[in-house]
């Protein structure tokens, strides 16, 4: 029954999607990792992001190996783990950023080993409590975790899953049966930051992705400036971005941190606004 009434009230995250397909507006998503470069300004620089045109915003759980993470965003893991953040930290984060805005969506991106330390069903209760909309774990294959997707559901939190250019056709229709909220489709074969990324062959996959996920696609992974994001917010639902912001934030002082984040977002955001 929670799981029903649960899907019955539209989540933050379905609803934002919803304006802005009715608005014929892309989805920007920024990623930063909970605690870096400083721990006491995580909550400023979300909320920064917000005000600059982040639609969603990914908090990133520290963990001591982050495999599908480049360099990049491993060093923000581990600035992170040494300044003690753990979930009892980032879920603080996601409160004192809602104590000053109710609307835009919070999906914790991390891995399987820091949630299951602090034991499943008591993050889903104090993710909920905190303000939390969606997880994102990146080393749960859906057809191992659907019991997990399914207690997130009757929390009214989205499951969400990464998809990639090697996913096969049935790895598609397991992440379609379980996902909500939105698909994060990994764009590149590497880790995030990497490379080059061939817009042409994300147009490609797209249409193969939405026959068998109803919710919208968002593209990551080696999106870095505004004219890469332009031209993926052209055929994806969201533009997700997250090495370059962590590089942004990590290059400013303690009080140029939020405004440096601001800078980048309302770039990108003019960028996808002019499709």
């Amino acid at each position: 029954r929670a799981e029903r009434e649960g899907k019955r009230a539209m989540s933050r995250i379905a609803a934002t999607f919803s304006a802005l397909k009715r608005d014929k507006r892309t989805a920007l998503i920024p990623y930063i990792c909970a605690g870096d470069p400083f721990p006491e300004a995580t909550a400023d620089v979300m909320l920064a992001l917000a005000q600059a045109g982040a639609d969603v915003i990914e908090l990133g759980v520290p963990f001591s190996d982050p495999m599908a993470d480049g360099p990049v965003i491993q060093k923000a893991s581990e600035r992170a783990l040494a300044k003690g953040i753990g979930m009892v930290q980032v879920l603080s984060y996601v409160q004192a950023f809602r104590a000053k805005n109710t609307s835009t969506p919070v999906v914790l991106m991390g891995y399987a080993n820091p949630i299951e330390r602090f034991g499943t069903l008591r993050f889903i209760a104090d993710a909920k409590a905190a303000g939390v909309d969606g997880v994102l774990v990146v080393d749960y294959p859906p057809e191992e975790a659907e019991a997990f997707a399914s207690q997130l559901k009757a929390a009214s939190l989205d499951p969400i899953f990464l998809l990639a250019p090697t996913s096969t056709d049935e790895r598609m229709a397991s992440v379609g049966r379980i996902a909500s909220g939105y698909v994060y489709y990994v764009s590149l074969k590497g880790v995030t930051g990497a490379g080059h990324l061939d817009t042409d062959a994300v147009a490609q996959v797209l249409p193969r992705i939405r026959k068998h996920v109803s919710v919208p696609v968002g593209v990551g992974f080696g999106i870095r400036d505004a004219a890469t994001a332009q031209a993926i917010g052209r055929v994806a639902d969201a533009v997700v971005i997250g090495s370059r912001i962590v590089e942004e934030i990590e290059r400013a002082e303690r009080d140029t941190v939020a405004p440096a984040a601001a800078a980048f977002m309302a770039e990108i955001r003019s960028a996808l606004d002019k499709n």
